[in-house]
């Protein structure tokens, strides 16, 4: 993301170093272009009822990825969420880059990045260096979700109860984006529209499944009204 002091930037240096460690490596990306998009989801900030918030989004577009999206939030003054997903075009054979992290007065209750498939049969080359990433050094490791089919048996999904946990869940981070775009920059697109069909139909029920996540509208909805909420997730967050 852009280097602009943000009150996010400002009160959660881990929250900071991820999303810079995110923006060099998409900087890296072929061909990265902004996406430009209603300004309204850009900078939202505002205060209700004594209590502040604060989101901020980046949207841009590269080759092989429709759209890569970063998102900082923070609400009232103790909860604090980042959450990246790289969208693939839907004609190339790569993996959903996904990852959230939660963090509650100080402590990350939740913290997942995975590598998502977006097809039945795909075989990725990159399958065999994401299995061998470390992925010890977790003292608190959570169950995924029911909603939770569509990630891949690499996720990673913990709670983070000191910085040497946080700093274990960065190396992950960046392990996988590296993975992610190294392959990228070696993969053509391909013409073959049954392959891409089945790759719309994975890509939107990924974005499904996601909205089946209450704890997202729970949050929202504290401060935004219904529809705005709807909006927010359908056409921001998950707009496959």
């Amino acid at each position: 993301m852009k280097d602009t002091v943000t009150k996010t930037n400002c009160i959660d240096p881990f929250i900071l170093k991820l999303v810079k460690n995110i923006g060099k490596k998409r900087s890296l990306l072929d061909n990265l272009e902004v996406i430009k998009t209603n300004h309204e989801f850009i900078n939202i900030s505002g205060k209700d009822k004594g209590n502040e918030f604060y989101i901020e989004n980046e949207f841009h577009k590269a080759k092989g990825f429709r759209k890569l999206h970063v998102e900082i939030a923070e609400f009232s003054n103790n909860l604090k969420i980042l959450h990246c997903v790289f969208f693939p075009d839907p004609s190339f054979n790569i993996p959903i880059f996904g990852l959230d992290l939660v963090k509650t007065r100080n402590i990350v209750s939740a913290a997942i990045v995975d590598l998502s498939p977006v097809s039945q049969t795909a075989i990725y080359d990159i399958e065999s260096l994401v299995k061998n990433v470390n992925k010890d050094g977790f003292s608190i490791i959570r169950d995924v979700p029911d909603w939770g089919n569509i990630f891949s048996n690499y996720v990673l999904f913990a709670s983070l109860v000191n910085q040497i946990e946080e700093n274990c869940f960065y190396n992950v981070v960046d392990e996988y984006l590296s993975i992610l775009i190294n392959y990228s920059k070696k993969i053509k697109p391909d013409f073959e529209k049954e392959i891409i069909r089945e790759r719309v139909i994975f890509q939107r029920n990924y974005c499904k499944q996601q909205m089946k996540n209450e704890k997202t509208s729970s949050v929202l909805l504290k401060y935004f009204n219904k529809n705005w909420v709807d909006t927010y997730i359908k056409e921001v967050l998950f707009d496959f």
